[in-house]
Order: structure tokens, then sequence, then C-alpha cells
């Protein structure tokens, strides 16, 4: 009896352990790899490529004005474009900031702020209350800490509450909240292809436009930008702006009156009141100038960017609306 028990266990052992030959291993998972984070791009890594669209009046890239040289800064742009590339190497909702003429509301008053030599208020940085929208810290809501522009390009990080948003800004950094009324959302499936940069050191002006991997020039030209002359003109402010509408006639008026002086033709407005436009037609004159030997010069406009009429044409039609940066450089 002892002799058949042990037999049994032998034979229960040899079936066990062929059991557990027979059953494979447990499967190990491969760690998941994680995405590599998108490439940076650094000026050097931008192409650009001259085919004009537009060829009248085109300068070259280094040119005589007076006594010295003047150029397009291409080491900058070339920054500005890879900064471009860059901030849209990731899916983001785009949005601009928008208070043209106080439409949306007078903006609060920031914490530090100061009258500047237009006797209006302004933040510690010199962006006007007037026509600019108010940035609160994320854990202070009730007074804003400094303005943005008017037609500043932001991504939204979170639609926070009912009243604010949260936002990050491209011009400079940091992640802020707005009240909604102040923000306009683009469309979300806009890529940002064709650029303007506005040189006030230089006064001239260069249309820029993405194929594939280079950057193609579509025109270079003489530009008049806004001067500083209180109380009523005002320089053109640098930055990063997207152009926001157009209008055919732009009119304005007399200084300190209220009374129409003419129109500018072909404005695409990019901030405040400031537009790319033709050579202004002053009343009661009614036909188009077409050029202006100030071009190209001093400063002399009041916040606009003035360009040879034909030029701020092309521009009106070849820069979709809230798909086009602008970009202004010293």
């Amino acid at each position: 009896m002892r002799n058949i028990i042990l037999l049994f266990i032998v034979i229960v052992s040899i079936a066990c352990s062929k059991k557990e030959e027979a059953e494979p291993a447990p499967a190990r998972t491969a760690p998941i790899a994680k995405a590599a984070p998108p490439k940076t791009v650094s000026a050097e890594d931008i192409k650009i490529k001259k085919e004009l669209l537009y060829d009248q009046y085109t300068l070259e890239d280094s040119y005589p004005y007076k006594d010295t040289t003047r150029v397009f800064q291409w080491d900058k742009i070339k920054i500005l474009l890879a900064r471009m590339e860059n901030m849209q190497c990731t899916p983001k909702v785009w949005a601009i900031l928008q208070n043209y003429r106080n439409n949306n509301g007078e903006a609060p008053l920031v914490k530090t702020y100061r009258r500047n030599e237009y006797k209006r208020i302004a933040d510690t940085l010199g962006v006007e209350r007037y026509q600019s929208v108010p940035l609160f810290h994320p854990e202070d809501t009730v007074t804003a800490v400094r303005y943005g522009r008017d037609g500043s390009l932001v991504n939204i990080l979170q639609d926070s509450t009912s009243n604010f948003v949260k936002v990050a800004t491209t011009d400079f950094n940091g992640e802020w909240y707005i009240p909604r009324h102040y923000v306009k959302l683009i469309h979300d499936t806009i890529v940002f292809k064709n650029v303007i940069v506005v040189d006030r050191n230089n006064e001239n002006i260069v249309t820029m436009e993405k194929a594939d991997s280079v950057w193609l020039v579509r025109s270079m030209n003489p530009a008049t930008t806004g001067l500083h002359k209180p109380p009523h003109q005002q320089e053109t402010p640098l930055g990063m702006f997207v152009i926001q509408e157009k209008k055919v006639k732009m009119f304005f008026l007399v200084d300190g009156t209220t009374r129409t002086g003419g129109f500018a033709p072909y404005a695409s407005r990019f901030t405040n009141g400031g537009y790319i436009h033709g050579i202004p037609v002053n009343e009661p004159r009614k036909t188009l100038i077409e050029y202006s030997p100030s071009l190209g010069t001093t400063p002399r406009s009041h916040m606009c960017v003035r360009n040879a009429t034909s030029h701020a044409k092309f521009v009106f039609d070849w820069a979709p609306t809230e798909q086009t940066i602008v970009f202004v450089i010293e």
C-alpha cells in the first residue's frame, strides 16, 4: 500500500512539472515611449528666399540714406520667424486682445500708473489705458497689474470662470487672467504663415510668406512710421500684433477737432488706431495719390505705417485678416 501511495505522488509531481513547463511565462509589457519634444527652431534654421509678388519701389538689403546706410535687419527678422515657428509647434487655441476705441469698455486702473506725455494714463511700461486690455495675475483678479495692447496675440490656456479666461501672452512672457469681453477667439485651425515686419529705425517694411520650410520675401519697401509729437501724433508701438480689420478708406480727423480731414486708402488695422495704409488724401481732394518722397525718410504719421498706395493695396489683398502677424521692431 505504501508503495502505491509513493507511486501516485511521483506521477502527480511529474504531471504538475510538465504543466508548468507548458504554460508560457507572462509577457512583459514594454515601457511606453514618451513622444520626443518638438525640435526647437533657431534663427540659424530659418531659410529666406526672395520671390517678390510686388516689385515696385523695391529696396536692396542695404541702401544709402543721406550720409548713412539703411538696411533690412535680417538677423532680427530670423529671430522673430524662429519664434513664430516655435510658438506654433504644438496645437494651441489662439485669441486676440481687442479694445479698439474702448469699444469693449475702458480698462480699469492698474496698481501703478502714471500720466504720459499725451496726458493719458499708462502703466509703468508705457502702455496706455486707452484702447488697452487689463491683465490680472492669476491670484488677484481684483486689481490689474499691467495693460495689454489691442491687437496682441494670446494663447488660451483655460476657460477659467464665467468672467475671466487664462491666457499666455506671446509678445512677452507671462500667464494672465483677462476679462472675457476683451478676448476674441480665432479659428483653431489657423496657422500663421503671413508676416509683416515694420522697422521704425530704418523706416522700411517687408512682407513674408511661409511655403514648406522656406520664408519667401514678397515685398521690400520704404515706409513711414508714427511720429512722437504729443498731444496728437503718436509713434507706432513696438511689438507683435495681428491684422484685425481692413478698410478701403480709413477716414481721419483734423488734429484736435471732430472734422474729417481726409482718408487713407487700403488700410489694414493691427493695433489701436494703427493701420498699414497708402498715401493720405487730404480734403478736398478725392483721387488717390500713389507715392510720396517722404516715404522711407523720417517718422511723420499718426501711429500708422504709411506706404506707397499700390503697396498698401498689395498688403490689403495679400494679408488675410486674423491670420497675419505684424512685427514692429526698432
